[in-house]
């Protein structure tokens, strides 16, 4: 994990499917979870979706309050 793909978690919008348009650090945890059990998409899209899963299912999306403009 590197601080630009933090930054980037706060400014990446997911593209498509029902959460469209909104940033990738607001992502439900649900929906990040659906994700982790049906596979990540390929490329960054699916690292950050990746790594935001990650955040949230161990309590560490507070890390990104600092960085949030």
């Amino acid at each position: 994990m590197n601080h630009d793909h933090l930054e980037l978690l706060l400014t990446r919008e997911m593209p498509y499917g029902k959460y469209k348009g909104r940033l990738i650090a607001d992502l439900p945890g649900q929906y990040l979870n659906w994700f982790a059990r049906k596979g990540f998409p390929s490329g960054e899209l699916g690292q950050l979706l990746a790594l935001m899963q990650e955040l949230d299912h161990n309590g560490l999306s507070s890390l990104l309050d600092p960085l949030r403009k």
